[in-house]
């Protein structure tokens, strides 16, 4: 998608260290202002999610030695929203994987100001976030990750057949995101990558 490139977009995109600066900056703001509407309270309680996913992730070896295989620059794009309970989830096991490899430029694209961007990834015609678009030295798409590992997904769609609401699945769906550790997001990203 080289019009990506050409606008700069990817280029203006935030590293993950700003994205966590700003993602904390708000958390302050909303316990400053005493913020208790919904989207903010997902807000300061993926900033919880995200801090764990840090204190407990461990690279596995086969992991690590897939990225780094990487032997050529690569863009790693993902496009996300700090009040998005998988990307909490998900987006600092991308992040620590892409920190491996410094042939890997990583940048994150906040998807409420950059529909054009999301529109190009949608998932069964929705925005669903957090989408991993990973480019090559000469900006042609590598590969596309997300927004889900394939068995949170399942167990969703499972869920959403049994007719449960949100409010009955998500507390399921976060407590097998805390007990799978990472694992379902590295096994289906490192066949990605040997495909290179």
């Amino acid at each position: 998608m080289k019009s990506i490139f050409e606008n700069n977009q990817i280029r203006n995109g935030i590293t993950y260290e700003q994205f966590t600066s700003e993602f904390e900056a708000k958390v302050k703001e909303i316990k400053e202002q005493n913020l208790t509407d919904e989207i903010s309270q997902y807000i300061v309680l993926n900033l919880q999610r995200t801090q764990r996913v840090h204190k407990t992730y461990k690279i596995s070896e086969e992991m690590r030695k897939a990225v780094n295989s990487i032997s050529e620059s690569q863009t790693w794009m993902v496009i996300t929203e700090n009040w998005c309970g998988d990307s909490a989830q998900i987006l600092p096991y991308i992040a620590a994987i892409a920190n491996e490899n410094t042939n890997i430029t990583f940048r994150i694209i906040l998807r409420d100001t950059n529909l054009d961007i999301m529109s190009q990834y949608l998932t069964n015609g929705t925005e669903s976030i957090p989408k991993l678009v990973a480019f090559d030295k000469n900006q042609n798409e590598i590969f596309l990750w997300g927004p889900r590992p394939k068995p949170a997904a399942e167990l969703i769609k499972n869920e959403k057949v049994q007719g449960k609401s949100k409010e009955e699945f998500y507390p399921k769906l976060h407590l097998w995101y805390a007990k799978n550790k990472g694992e379902a997001i590295e096994q289906e990203i490192i066949p990605l990558l040997e495909l290179k």
